[in-house]
This record gives structure tokens, sequence and C-alpha cells, in this order.
């Protein structure tokens, strides 16, 4: 049954109260909270081959599923004073369909997905075909002044400089595949940063943590030399001693970034690692835009087909599944309200694996989004190039 904790009773009286003040403004003019989201409605299809070797775990035995999820998403930033800001956002999910039903325990794998030190999510509703998953993903009290900004609780942590892989990211990994989170998974932490001068700071970030094999801790020094923005980070993550670094600067009017990160392990029973990535993007004249990208990954497999793609342990030291992969993408815009593009990324491992990832967006109205979305994978199997799995999703956007 539908059941809120007082906690969160709690907290959305407090929302309800500070939306009240929206309108209201400080001496300077501007509001003392802001307020912002969307809503999101997204339709997925699923589509089976035989082969897929996960459909035996399914309860339902088609080869063919419907799924859909509706997302909410509400950011509040209140002005506490010229220097001090507090920052909530609240991301609520309904999940509901064939997946739902053929996944046991589908809630406990959201939740569980989706928390970091502190648990600030919420099963709401929990039902065989029928999931209610609410989360704070941002918590924070900052601090800015001209030198200085200093964060405490659940925030973004991006020292990612790459498009499509970032292994610098080693706070708050995530996945190319994970479209529908656009904001990107935070982390309970305590950051400072100091800036220095023209594109130059310095800054350290510490991940709340019980036991020392679960530390996140490093500091991360960013600068500019010519026309390039460097950073050099060190630190332990997970305990991983950690050594990387990346570069931002363009190859004539081409766009070029690369970035890596060595992780030594602190234990016996660990091995060492090592995630590199490059990439390089162009925009002509006529906005068609070019995008590609290389990722080396050791710990990657060199055996193996493309399902592999869903269920490995996503990690800064473990960004794909395989060994090798080969990013390009081709976008283009039509009109100013509809854009195109295709990506592919390729792995040249035995089974020859691909994905293939599609996308068109039309502008429908002011604030409204329609994109139409797949995800196609595919691999050798035998004597044939076959596609176990293929996903295909509608998404309709008010943004408020």
């Amino acid at each position: 049954m539908f059941a809120l904790n007082k906690k969160w009773i709690l907290f959305i009286l407090i929302i309800i109260g500070l939306s009240e003040l929206q309108a209201q403004e400080d001496s300077t003019g501007h509001r003392r909270v802001e307020i912002n989201g969307y809503i999101k409605n997204l339709q997925t299809l699923l589509f089976f081959n035989e082969s897929y070797p996960d459909l035996q775990q399914f309860r339902l035995v088609d080869t063919f599923l419907q799924d859909n999820l509706i997302h909410n998403r509400f950011n509040l930033t209140w002005h506490l004073a010229p220097r001090w800001n507090f920052r909530a956002d609240v991301r609520s999910r309904v999940f509901f369909g064939d997946l739902v039903r053929a996944t046991p325990n589908y809630a406990d794998l959201v939740k569980n997905a989706n928390d970091d030190y502190f648990k600030l999510s919420l099963i709401a509703f929990d039902n065989q075909s029928f999931v209610v998953h609410t989360m704070l993903d941002r918590l924070y009290l900052e601090y800015t002044d001209d030198n200085w900004e200093i964060r405490a609780g659940r925030q973004r942590i991006n020292w990612g400089i790459n498009t499509v892989w970032n292994p610098n990211d080693i706070f708050n990994a995530f996945a190319f595949t994970d479209f529908d989170y656009e904001e990107r998974p935070g982390s309970d932490a305590i950051r400072v940063k100091r800036h220095l001068g023209y594109a130059s700071s310095v800054e350290v970030a510490v991940r709340a943590f019980d036991q020392w094999e679960e530390a996140v801790a490093a500091a991360l020094w960013k600068f500019n030399r010519g026309t390039y923005d460097l950073q050099v980070l060190a630190g332990v993550a997970q305990n991983d001693l950690v050594l990387g670094g990346g570069w931002a600067g363009n190859v004539k009017n081409a766009g070029f970034k690369g970035e890596a990160t060595w992780f030594y392990p602190l234990s016996a029973a660990g091995r060492a690692s090592f995630a590199a990535t490059l990439g390089l993007d162009y925009v002509f004249g006529n906005a068609l835009y070019l995008n590609s990208g290389y990722l080396y990954n050791s710990n990657g497999a060199t055996r193996g087909d493309i399902t592999g793609l869903f269920n490995f342990n996503l990690s800064a030291k473990n960004l794909y599944p395989y060994r090798h992969a080969v990013f390009g993408q081709v976008s283009y815009p039509f009109s100013p309200l509809l854009n195109g593009s295709i990506a592919l990324i390729y792995s040249p491992v035995a089974a020859h694996a691909l994905f293939a990832n599609p996308t068109l967006t039309v502008s429908v109205a002011s604030n409204w989004d329609l994109d139409f979305i797949g995800q196609l994978v595919f691999n050798q199997n035998a004597d044939q190039y076959v596609s176990p799995i293929q996903a295909l999703f509608l998404r309709l956007k008010l943004s408020y």
C-alpha cells in the first residue's frame, strides 16, 4: 500500500512553503527562490531475439515487452544570503508495464541503483506491475565568492572532459546508454574549490564513507597552457590509488579532448588498471556535427557478445564492457524545430559487438520536446550477424 515516510511529508511541506517565497525578491532585485523542472513520459518497446540469454529469467516468455515511465523533476535553489545558496532537486519516477512485471524485486533494483551514502530515496508504491520511486539527487549547501566555492551535500562532481567516456570522473561515473538521466548521478560529498586565475583552479573533494575501502577522495588541478585547458588529479578511489589527467583544445578547427586514469590497488587482491579515451569533434558551416572517440579499458573483455553491455559493473575504471571501443556520431539540424543524429559504438571482439543509437528530436511547441530514440545491438552469432535485442523509445517532455 501507499505509505509516506514522515521525513518526506516534512520535506514536501518545506517545498510548498519555499514555493510561496519564489515571487519574493532580495535587496538586489533577484528572486530568493528559483524553481524549475520538467515532466516526461517515456514509452519503451523491447524486442528480443529468441537467442537472447537473459530471456529465460523473465516471468513473461514473450519476446516483446512494453514499458512506461513517467518522470518528474523539481529543482529548487534558495538564495539564503548574497554568498550562500541551498539546492534541493527531487526526482520522482513512476514505472509500469511488462518489464516491471517481468523483473523480480524491481523496486529494490531501482532504489539500490540510485542512492549514495545517505538514503535519500523512497519507494512510495510497489506491486507486481507498478512502482513509484522518489529521491533527492541534489541536496547541498553552497558558499561562493570571487575565489572560493564550497559545497557540502549531494552534488554532481564533474571532473570528466570527454563527451562519451570519462575515466577522470571517479566520483560519479555514468553510462552513455542512460540517455534519460541528463543531470547524471550525484555524490554525498564535500568539495572545496579555489580559483587561481584565468582557467586555473585547485579543488579537493571527499565522498562520505564508513570504511576506508569505500573512500573516494582526490584533488584536481586545472590550468591553461597556450590554447589547451589541462588538468591533473590524484587521490584514492575505493581502495585504489588514482592518478589521472586530461586536456581540451583544438587541432585546427576540430575540438580535441582526452583523459586517462591509472588505478593502483591498495590490497593484494586487486590489480592495476588503466583507462584512457580520445575524442575529436567538428562543426561544419551548415551545422552538421561530427563526433568521434576511442576508449581503452584494461578491465574490459576481449570475448563475449553484445549483451554484456547491459550487465557490467560501471565505474570510472570500467566504463564499457570491452577492452576497446570506437565511437562515431553524426548530428544535423534539419530545421530549427527538427534535429536528427545517429551514434555508433563498435568493439573489435570476436563477436564484433555493435551498439547503434539513432535519435530524432522535434520541438513541438514552446517548452515541449518530442524524441524518437532507438537502441539497437548487433553481434556475430555462429555464422550470422544478429540483433539479440532492440529498444525503441518515444519521449514527450514539458519543461517548466
